[in-house]
């Protein structure tokens, strides 16, 4: 009797734990199907996205819908893979490939950089996009800056920059220190913290910054117009981003890229990328991830 009762209470125990695993990722039940991501969700007709509410990469409206150039650019590729609705979760920029290998998503599009370090832990797309660095100051720029080593050449200088973001590196590449740097959770707290006079600068893509200065005070704060783009170990910072995926979703990145590409082809691309303030400049041309990879 008392095996019996032992045996039972294993029983449940593994089935407990059977239910959790199926439950670690948005797909549910449906992994017990031995479905890769891909056939998941297409089977469902649904994807969860994860975004740090980025504009104008990804973000939240007013009313709560999810947008921004590469939901829109995600969106229009999975409508041509049989996926019509996208859930849209907000996290910080940092949590965002914890989240996706955790399972919370199932594909990251959040104006991510493509990166040899980031390549270790998630399967990229192909680039969608490209774009520089940007600085804002202070109304009139009265520190004179123009350059992170202006930044790096005044040790009371101080710049906000977003957790998580390439920027950091960059600003240490150039000399900047670490007593110079704060670090916060994300776009808005930057600008909050260069209105509020607790920073004399804040560093992001330039793409992104212009945004993020338009519903900032205009009266306190400006764009520097002749940044000069860092040069790191040799090498232009002009980035490019992608879509990230699982490193295991081979076929849905490979499915994804296919569809990109017509994209790019039909000008489509473009067209979405000008509605959220890109240009032609902004196109990542023919380069490929393992070619960023590769060269970076």
């Amino acid at each position: 009797m008392k095996n019996f009762k032992m045996k039972k209470l294993l029983a449940i125990i593994l089935s407990i734990s059977l239910l959790a695993l199926a439950g670690c990722s948005p797909g549910g039940d449906n992994n017990s199907e031995g479905l890769s991501t891909l056939e998941r969700v297409q089977k469902e007709g649904k994807i969860v996205v994860g975004f740090a509410n980025e504009k104008p990469y990804a973000y939240k409206t007013s009313d709560g819908e999810v947008t921004g150039m590469s939901v829109e650019v995600a969106r229009a590729i999975f409508k041509e893979l049989g996926i019509n609705e996208v859930e849209g979760k907000v996290t910080e920029f940092g949590s965002l490939i914890p989240g996706l290998k955790a399972g919370r998503f199932d594909v990251v599009t959040a104006g991510m950089y493509i990166t040899p370090k980031r390549a270790e832990q998630v399967a990229f797309a192909d680039p969608e996009y490209r774009v520089g660095q940007g600085l804002a100051v202070s109304k009139g720029n009265p520190h004179n800056l123009h350059s992170y080593q202006d930044i790096a050449n005044n040790p009371d200088i101080s710049v906000a920059v977003m957790a998580g973001g390439f920027e950091l590196d960059y600003l240490k590449a150039s000399g900047v220190k670490e007593s110079q740097i704060q670090v916060v959770n994300d776009i808005p707290s930057c600008i909050s913290a260069l209105e509020s006079g607790r920073v004399d600068a804040t560093t992001m893509t330039d793409i992104t910054l212009q945004s993020a200065l338009q519903t900032a005070d205009q009266s306190k704060l400006q764009l520097v117009m002749d940044f000069e783009q860092p040069i790191i170990e040799g090498q232009s910072v002009i980035a490019h981003g992608a879509a990230a995926f699982n490193q295991a979703d081979t076929d849905f990145v490979a499915a994804y890229n296919a569809e990109l590409q017509k994209l790019k082809e039909s000008g489509k691309l473009l067209e979405i990328l000008k509605k959220f303030g890109f240009s032609e400049q902004n196109l990542p041309a023919d380069i490929t991830t393992e070619q960023i990879i590769a060269e970076s």
